[in-house]
């Protein structure tokens, strides 16, 4: 008999207490992994019906189905359908930049985890938003394609992290108006092998939506390549009255 389980039984209680669960959000203990703390969790603005069926905006009401806002009716993204985890705030923000800066790896699984209500039921090729090789050499990971490894872990969905590369090198986008940012990511993207994705259904993964160029400019190269259908999946996406910072 193994005495693993055992072993595990009676240690898990010393390394609870040494070590406790935190909130994600704002270190406070807490009575679980990955678990959010009462303010924290009031303080968040989850995103979900109603919403407009392309870029996943809040409507204040049901519009029906199908029904779209103002903004994708006049100019409409390139992808199919786009949801979010949460607006973005202080929590969503807190998450983001500990997983990309602060190496907080495991809140990659946190971000799957919470992204399962917004997979739909339809299998779909999971492809991650690419850094640009020197991006990766210097932070060692791309959030991005964790998150998409513990999505298809939970899913069951294929994962292709190669799917898109990043081929030109962009300068940071914060800060950028939204006319500036599709000007700097335009041509920053290529298919490592389109027959991988002709005919497939794309979930494309980021962490936060911001002017959706990226977004919009993986999309585009996905479209041009053949998927039938994209949607973009994001942690936290900036609501269209925000001020994008």
């Amino acid at each position: 008999m193994s005495l693993l389980p055992l072993l595990k039984g009676v240690l898990q209680p010393v390394v609870d207490y040494a070590l406790p669960p935190r909130c994600p959000g704002c270190g406070a203990i807490v009575g679980a992994d990955f678990a959010f703390c009462l303010s924290c969790w009031s303080s968040m603005e989850l995103l979900g019906e109603p919403c407009c069926a392309r870029c996943g905006a809040p409507f204040p009401h049901d519009m029906g189905a199908g029904a779209e806002c103002g903004a994708c009716m006049a100019d409409p993204p390139p992808w199919d359908s786009a949801r979010a985890v949460l607006a973005y705030g202080d929590v969503a923000r807190t998450v983001a930049l500990r997983l990309k800066y602060g190496r907080r790896i495991g809140l990659a699984r946190l971000i799957a985890r919470q992204m399962l209500r917004h997979v739909g039921d339809e299998e779909a090729l999971i492809v991650p938003v690419p850094l640009h090789r020197w991006r990766l050499w210097h932070r060692g990971f791309n959030q991005s394609a964790l998150i998409a490894d513990h999505l298809g872990r939970l899913t069951g969905w294929p994962v292709d992290k190669r799917a898109l590369r990043r081929v030109k090198r962009t300068a940071p986008l914060r800060g950028m108006n939204p006319r500036a940012r599709a000007k700097a990511v335009r041509g920053a993207f290529a298919l490592a092998d389109a027959s991988a994705i002709t005919g497939r259904r794309v979930l494309l993964i980021d962490d936060v939506h911001t002017s959706g160029a990226t977004a919009a400019a993986c999309a585009r190269v996905l479209k041009r390549g053949g998927a039938v259908d994209v949607r973009l999946l994001c942690w936290a996406r900036v609501l269209p009255d925000a001020d994008g910072e």
